[in-house]
């Protein structure tokens, strides 16, 4: 395969199926070169043309409580009392730094996930 930007969709396609070959090629080998290029024209297109958005914040809290079997009750150290938990989670309020900060160094969400902006519940 010659490589060259990559395009259309089915520049894409080849890329992946070319890359599938390639995938134990020796490191600085010339097919382990060629991987290599190939993936960076690969991420670079996959960027442009499929943009990963940013995680939700509280989306990310709920996940973590449901892998680690956290109540909302064991969100109360990080957070604060059980109301606020629950204005938290049920976007009520918006994380304030402290509680970025405590659930970032107490359960090890990452604080760039916790930090982006996210919608909260309008009053009905």
């Amino acid at each position: 395969m010659e490589i060259k930007p990559i395009r259309t969709e089915a520049d894409y396609e080849n890329a992946l199926v070319y890359i599938e070959q390639l995938w134990d090629a020796i490191p600085g080998s010339p097919e382990g070169n060629r991987l290599d290029v190939l993936v960076t024209l690969v991420e670079d297109y996959e960027e442009k043309t499929h943009p990963i958005p940013p995680a939700d914040p509280i989306e990310t809290i709920l996940h973590y409580m449901e892998s680690k079997g956290l109540s909302k009750s064991d969100l109360e150290p990080y957070i604060g009392s059980n109301v606020s938990v629950l204005e938290i989670l049920n976007r009520e309020r918006t994380l304030s730094l402290e509680m970025i900060r405590n659930l970032h160094k107490g359960l090890g969400i990452p604080a760039d996930i916790l930090v982006q902006p996210y919608a909260l519940k309008t009053a009905s």
